[in-house]
């Protein structure tokens, strides 16, 4: 086994990555494939076939690439430097995860990862171990959270999300795969303790049992992964929550240690940290598109975008908004029909 280059690690913290962790693939247990298995055979992952779709790729990193030895797992802080729930308590204002207030995560970290994984490729002679490389950022068939734990960079909390004890749960994720055999991390363990203030804030009850997520009550999942109109008793609990909920990661204890982002890119748009929703109902579909260029938000597309708006104005109680549900009741789109008409008579028997 070979330790991974100090180029590799300095050129890391350069760009703005945690110091890479590695974990080596021979000794990567099974068991968050069994749990992944779990997960689906309860139907927990909702509309999103691609979990059932791609399972067998997704139980061990050599599923998906045979050659793969370690794999150096990267974090990259993305710390607001404000209460991310602040806007909760705004009933005319629109919540927003705070990981898309911005530029995509997913642009912003790839290239970057490309390039360490350059420092890697390189020959010997160049610094580098000659290895075959892979990149990925949270858009293959890999588990990086199981991954990051069992290379040292936090553990995954009873929320299911990594959190760590220097950056708390504000942390994206990136893996490079290599054919090197690399000397692997001490993991992580876990410290929830018995802390469960993450399972308490969620506000529809998403959290079946601590460490275990039924993603179809899950905000982030209805708000950005489900195309179909919501049930009426989780809409009414996502009270003005329009992309993504923060709550059970803003909650965490841990989150004293946090660091705040220094990333430009991740930095919330002071547009985007509290926008009226009259202003983004309003949003035609190319004012859409151009309002979220180069985020996250967009692409969920402008309807799915309209239709989580109007439950926020539906649940605001609003009476000077019911105006902003009305101009959409005969919209072209099924779904986003029915939410404005909800919205509108919603606000009337309030």
């Amino acid at each position: 086994m070979r330790a991974l280059p100090t180029s590799v690690s300095k050129r890391a913290n350069a760009l703005g990555f945690t110091p890479p962790r590695v974990v080596a693939l021979a000794d990567y247990s099974d068991q968050p494939g069994h749990y992944l298995r779990d997960f689906v055979a309860k139907g927990r992952h909702g509309s999103m076939g691609w979990m059932a779709d791609t399972l067998e790729r997704r139980v061990r990193p050599e599923a998906m690439w045979q050659d793969a030895r370690s794999a150096i797992i990267l974090g990259f802080n993305y710390g607001p430097d404000s209460d991310p729930l602040a806007t909760l308590d705004q009933p005319d204002k629109a919540t927003i995860s705070v990981y898309a207030r911005n530029r995509d995560y997913h642009d912003v970290m790839k290239g970057r990862l490309k390039e360490l994984a350059g420092l890697i490729a390189r020959d010997s002679s160049q610094g580098g171990l000659g290895a075959d490389v892979k990149v990925f950022v949270d858009t293959a068939p890999l588990m990086e959270k199981p991954l990051a734990q069992a290379a040292g960079l936090g553990w995954q909390g009873k929320h299911t999300n990594l959190l760590s004890r220097d950056w708390g749960n504000w942390l994206f994720l990136g893996t490079i795969l290599t054919t090197a055999e690399l000397i692997p991390d001490t993991p992580e363990i876990d410290h929830c303790g018995s802390c469960k203030d993450c399972l308490d804030a969620c506000p529809t009850d998403a959290f079946p049992a601590p460490y275990q997520l039924d993603a179809r009550r899950c905000i982030s999942y209805l708000t950005i992964e489900h195309a179909g109109p919501v049930e009426l008793e989780l809409r009414e609990k996502m009270g003005n929550r329009i992309y993504g909920c923060d709550d059970c990661l803003a909650v965490c204890p841990w989150n004293k240690f946090a660091q705040l982002g220094r990333e430009a890119k991740l930095q919330a748009r002071d547009d985007l940290n509290a926008p009226d929703l009259k202003t983004l109902a309003a949003l035609t579909e190319p004012e859409f598109r151009t309002h979220f260029k180069a985020s996250p938000i967009k692409r969920i597309g402008h309807a799915r975008f309209l239709r989580n708006v109007l439950y926020a104005i539906g649940n605001s109680g609003r009476a000077e908004l019911t105006g902003s549900a009305m101009a959409h009741v005969d919209h072209s789109d099924p779904v986003t029909r029915e939410a404005a008409r909800w919205a509108a008579t919603l606000i009337k028997n309030i």
